[in-house]
């Protein structure tokens, strides 16, 4: 398909989202290992007054999608022997921290979950973003409703003390995944406590900077950075700057269309890790829930060929978020997919807009 079509049908796409109002401001883009296919294409707004439109050079929340940012910086650490995957969290952050956070039937494990645990979903914790203690409501429900706060690790476990654990860490064969924020928010104090600076300054210096990303940063809103479009939760527009603030590990990172994809490319090319560490991360998925899968810190989007009948359905790694964000590497067409919808609804949406994006290719 010659690029122009290409680009334009994706335009058709984005620009069909934003006039059925299933986004304020969506940007969506495609590229390939060789640089042949590379579209990329914007629609709707990115300020809440609808003055500034949205572009392929829009900085955006990732979202979860900072998953893999955070992930890759622990392999880089474990690599220079500064941490140890299977190294119980409590070496790194103390008895006091994780007391209480991981307790079944009267015991408490917060202090066995290892690092890889963490990684891979596995520890059982229950989820500090989405949990909902007894007679309260979730965080993301209080920020969905505009109700911002600043979170410190402290009160991440606090809330998580709350909240019952779903299966002892590791449970079973290894198989079992739980979807957690909370591994990645810990994994964040883990990082600061055997670098001794922030999360920021470990993704600037380890990532950010070797790959020139210059319009990629942790968002912290006492620092004067470039605004990030616009989140919206269905028509409410979410101004949430101390939460986002304390998402660093978790959902903090701000970055481009073509900064994300510069990543992809990077991470599964092998300019992060080395082929080892990044097959260690692929190695095993467990469900989380459907049709999703868990690695250490990617997620595998695997759609049984009972959905596609007619052809073989894309296989994509990679990581999605709350807000539409969406990061993805089709190894077998050796291609990569990226963007956000800015909304933090209908988590399904990235997941067909991706899956149509490759059906052009095809």
């Amino acid at each position: 398909m010659p690029m122009s079509d290409l680009e334009s049908r994706v335009q058709t796409m984005v620009d069909r989202y934003v006039s059925r109002g299933q986004a304020h401001g969506i940007v969506a883009g495609i590229q390939s290992e060789n640089g042949h296919i590379d579209a990329a294409a914007a629609a709707g707004f990115c300020d809440v007054d609808g003055s500034a439109e949205m572009t392929p050079d829009t900085p955006y929340h990732l979202a979860s999608i900072t998953k893999m940012y955070t992930a890759t910086a622990v392999m880089k650490l474990a690599g220079s022997r500064e941490i140890d995957l299977d190294s119980p969290i409590s070496e790194y952050l103390g008895e006091d921290l994780v007391e209480g956070i991981h307790v079944i039937d009267g015991t408490d494990h917060g202090g066995s979950i290892t690092v890889a645990q963490l990684l891979d979903q596995t520890s059982g914790l229950a989820d500090y973003f989405d949990g909902t203690p007894k007679g309260g409501s979730s965080l993301a429900d209080d920020l969905r409703q505009g109700r911002d706060r600043a979170l410190t690790i402290g009160d991440v476990c606090a809330i998580v003390r709350l909240l019952s654990p779903e299966f002892a860490p590791g449970a079973g064969d290894g198989r079992r995944a739980h979807y957690s924020d909370t591994n990645y928010s810990l994994l964040g104090a883990i990082i600061e406590a055997v670098t001794g600076r922030n999360v920021a300054g470990t993704f600037k210096e380890t990532i950010f900077e070797p790959l020139g990303l210059q319009h990629t940063y942790v968002f912290d809103h006492t620092l004067t950075q470039p605004a990030p479009a616009a989140m919206y939760f269905k028509a409410r527009a979410l101004d949430i700057p101390l939460a986002m603030s304390s998402f660093a590990p978790d959902g903090g990172v701000v970055s481009t269309l073509v900064e994300s994809l510069r990543f992809l490319r990077a991470l599964f090319g092998g300019e992060l890790l080395t082929g080892d560490q990044l097959a260690l991360m692929t190695q095993q998925w467990n469900p989380i829930f459907f049709p999703l899968e868990y690695g250490g810190g990617l997620m595998r989007f695997a759609v049984p060929r009972w959905m596609s009948p007619f052809k073989a359905p894309p296989g994509l790694i990679g990581h999605s978020g709350s807000t539409g964000s969406f990061a993805f590497h089709d190894p077998k067409r050796a291609i990569y997919v990226a963007g956000t919808f800015n909304q933090m609804e209908n988590p399904g949406r990235p997941y067909r807009l991706m899956t149509r994006m490759i059906d052009l290719l095809d």
